[in-house]
């Protein structure tokens, strides 16, 4: 499969709006109203966060994946109900806009949790 074109550019400035920090995995659970969500409650060193993921089904054991992994995460989207509950932030991962099974977007070392990109 070919990589996907580029997106139009956009001015640095635009860029650095984006809050992306490193969090760590706590706790995976299915949210129960939806067939796709799994809630992570993520330590971002000064607070933990709920995320919603539409990721269930493309692992076979999330909590066994997950729990204790670090990943990226954008932390300044506006909180977003989704199945009813809130999501605090968006992981990053990289693969499923391209349709093959998604892989989380890893620091390559353990960081303190609430380390920024960029």
């Amino acid at each position: 499969m070919a990589p996907a074109e580029p997106k139009p550019t956009i001015r640095y400035e635009d860029f650095d709006k984006v809050d992306i920090r490193v969090g760590t995995i706590l706790a995976v659970e299915d949210v129960p109203r939806s067939q796709k969500l799994v809630r992570l409650t993520v330590d971002f060193g000064d607070r933990q966060r709920t995320i919603l993921v539409g990721m269930r089904g493309e692992r076979a054991d999330p909590r066994g994946d997950l729990i204790g992994r670090q990943s990226l995460f954008v932390v300044n989207l506006e909180p977003r109900k989704m199945a009813g509950e809130i999501s605090e932030g968006m992981l990053l991962d990289l693969g499923y806009r391209d349709g093959i099974v998604p892989a989380l977007a890893l620091p390559e070392r353990p960081v303190p949790p609430g380390t920024r990109a960029g």
